[in-house]
């Protein structure tokens, strides 16, 4: 019984109990209540989603796949209690450069399901301290970015904190993450933490660009390199997760993810994430067509049609293959890599025919890939890689993307019509001389065959507008210039040698005699010359000097009116002009054009020509160059003519 307000008994309104049992439930109220509406209970809020990269994230070192070295290392350290006190891990992105920090935290600080374990290489994930290392949420693992935490206030900061001991576990662990953006002073203030830090702190700095970070840095942790995840092994953990997501995936779709992550297993699980969404809105598995679509690749049946389309030379299928794979959406870029990458597949198939048993390649390049690569050879696959590779360069900078790639296509197409320059020169060698006849030598003397060049071979260069080097005499080239000698025991006898003697010398008097002087007659003693306006009006004063110097001598100068001999410069222009002319009227240099379109001879090199390009030719001594002289050989110079030496009077004629 219960008082009512003034004390009085108020009737209760409760059953007995075997009644209560017998009531009905109250019937729910037909319209809102006096003070409205109860509140509806909210409800329950789903798991927010979690990307596979963040759900699938390795907490184990048993986990971490494709870093074995890496995991043995630390193994072994832990066992041999040798863990240093701080770590330098160095990769490309999405490696497990963190995640590998993340575990060497907790394997430091675990204390095993009794509470009493030491650090170990296997930690427990049950004990308060892996659950909290786990959860971002332990006191004394401090995880920063050193891109946002950069300057010396922060390490400064950071160097206060490391001074206490830890709050909860057995170390302080300090990961500081794109460790390379840390600044010069920011570096400096580190130096010393880094170098003799207190005995329950350990570092773990991570960065994908190790050259940033100084050397005196690097020299004070132990780095360890996280090698890329090989391809097999991305497709073999990407095939589990699939599993464990219930979604069926084909392996040709999971090699191209694979492919397209080059080694990351953070961007290849974002794409495979990525892949699954596109496939539950399709209704349909991750198959490789969708996966090509996504990424805007070409299948690699198409990339092989185009591939075979283009060593046969067949243009039009060439272009047509390249119109289907622009309506499905690939980029030309793509599809050009694409067929770099297989010219690369096929060159090794080639080269090594075991290599077709390789698991890691797909159905594609064991089958088609193998037969297409046992019909090419080593040249013509270089050839390909050479002409694919700098067309995806002109792709890249073109501002029709399709247009260049399809230039690139009719290039290949057309050249794989052509032998390669090694299989010219083994046909011509055989054929030549029967085709040929013979030429007379150069030299006037009896008739070379046709099969050999004067006195030498012929090396053509690649096709496709290249130039043809015609070397002569089988030698080294010609020197740019000629070497100084030393002082001549007799005076020079031909102009080519008074040129010579400025070669090194005096570089700009020996530019001035090979181009603008005119040699009239060359005498012992004394030299007549023609001298053109652009040279300078002191030339005679810095020849005279400069015989002076080279023979202990006087020399006698002498400007002339008449036209004398072309100058050495052109000498050489016209003995060139005419060992090309020479080389373009033999037969193996014709056949060599021929089967070249648009090749060209590009110079003729003979070892028997000095460095001025006229032939080495002996003059007997005392005698005078022959060519040099007018006729009459003593004449005296024209009327007119400026006689005259320096600093000594004139000789008599």
């Amino acid at each position: 019984m219960a008082s009512d307000l003034f004390g009085s008994a108020a009737p209760s309104t409760e059953a007995p109990p075997e009644e209560a049992e017998r009531l009905p439930e109250p019937p729910p109220p037909e319209g809102p209540g006096l003070f409205g509406d109860a509140p509806a209970a909210p409800p329950a809020e789903a798991a927010p989603y979690r990307v596979l990269a963040r759900k699938y994230r390795p907490t184990t070192f048993a986990e971490l796949i494709g870093q074995e070295a890496l995991v043995r290392t630390l193994r072994n350290a832990f066992a041999q209690n040798r863990v240093p006190h701080a770590f330098l891990l160095t990769g490309v992105r999405g490696v497990g450069k963190t995640t590998t920090a993340r575990i060497i935290a907790r394997a430091l600080n675990c204390v095993g399901p009794d509470g009493r374990g030491g650090p170990t290489v296997d930690p427990c994930g049950t004990c308060p301290e892996c659950r909290a290392i786990l959860a971002d949420r332990h006191p004394d693992v401090l995880e920063l970015d050193a891109a946002s935490n950069n300057s010396v206030d922060d390490v400064r900061e950071l160097r206060e904190t490391l001074r206490y001991r830890p709050a909860q576990g057995r170390f302080k662990v300090l990961i500081l993450d794109e460790v390379h953006m840390l600044s010069n002073q920011a570096f400096n203030a580190l130096l010393k933490t880094l170098e003799e830090p207190p005995a329950q702190v350990k570092f773990m700095l991570a960065t994908t660009e190790l050259r940033k970070v100084p050397t005196t840095i690097r020299s004070r942790c132990q780095t360890h390199f996280l090698r890329r995840v090989a391809q097999p092994a991305l497709r073999a953990h990407f095939a589990a997760i699939a599993a464990k997501e219930g979604v069926a995936a084909e392996e040709e779709a999971l090699a191209m993810l694979a492919r397209a992550a080059d080694g990351s297993v953070r961007d290849g699980l974002s794409l495979l994430d990525q892949a699954i969404a596109l496939a539950g809105a399709e209704g349909t598995g991750v198959t490789a067509a969708l996966v090509a679509e996504m990424l805007g690749l070409a299948d690699r049946g198409l990339v092989m049609d185009l591939m075979e389309a283009a060593m046969r030379g067949d243009v039009a299928a060439c272009l047509s293959l390249m119109d289907r794979a622009h309506e499905r959406g690939a980029d030309p870029g793509v599809i050009l890599s694409d067929m770099l990458d297989l010219a690369h597949t096929l060159t090794r198939l080639a080269s090594v025919p075991a290599l077709r048993a390789d698991p890691s390649l797909g159905e594609e390049e064991r089958g088609r890939g193998a037969a297409l690569a046992e019909r090419l050879s080593i040249p013509v696959l270089g050839r390909a890689w050479q002409m694919l590779l700098k067309g995806l360069a002109e792709v890249n900078e073109a501002p029709d993307r399709r247009a260049a790639a399809e230039m690139v296509l009719i290039r290949l197409a057309h050249v794989a019509e052509l032998p390669t320059p090694g299989d010219i020169l083994r046909r011509l060698g055989d054929g030549g001389a029967a085709a040929g006849g013979s030429r007379p030598s150069p030299e006037g003397g009896p008739p070379a065959p046709a099969g050999s060049a004067a006195r030498g071979s012929v090396v053509p260069d690649p096709p496709a507008g290249g130039a043809l080097r015609a070397v002569a005499g089988g030698g080294p080239p010609p020197r740019l210039a000629p070497e100084p000698s030393a002082r001549p025991a007799q005076a020079p006898r031909s102009w080519r040698e008074v040129v010579a003697l400025a070669s090194g010398r005096r570089p700009m008097l020996h530019a001035h005699l090979l181009h603008s002087v005119h040699p009239v007659r060359i005498a012992e003693g004394r030299i007549e010359m023609r001298v053109r306006p652009e040279a300078p009006r002191d030339l005679a004063a810095q020849l005279g000097a400069l015989l002076l110097e080279a023979t202990g001598a006087r020399w006698t100068i002498a400007l002339s009116n008449a036209e004398g001999e072309p100058t050495l410069a052109e000498q050489g222009r016209a003995a060139e002009a005419e060992r090309r002319s020479l080389a373009a009227s033999h037969p193996l240099v014709q056949a060599v054009l021929a089967a070249f379109p648009g090749a060209s001879i590009e110079a003729v090199r003979d070892a028997a020509t000095d460095a001025y390009g006229l032939p080495l030719a002996a003059s007997p001594p005392g005698a005078e160059a022959p060519g040099l002289a007018p006729p009459g050989g003593t004449e005296e110079p024209e009327a007119g003519a400026a006689d005259f030496d320096d600093d000594f009077p004139p000789e008599d004629p």
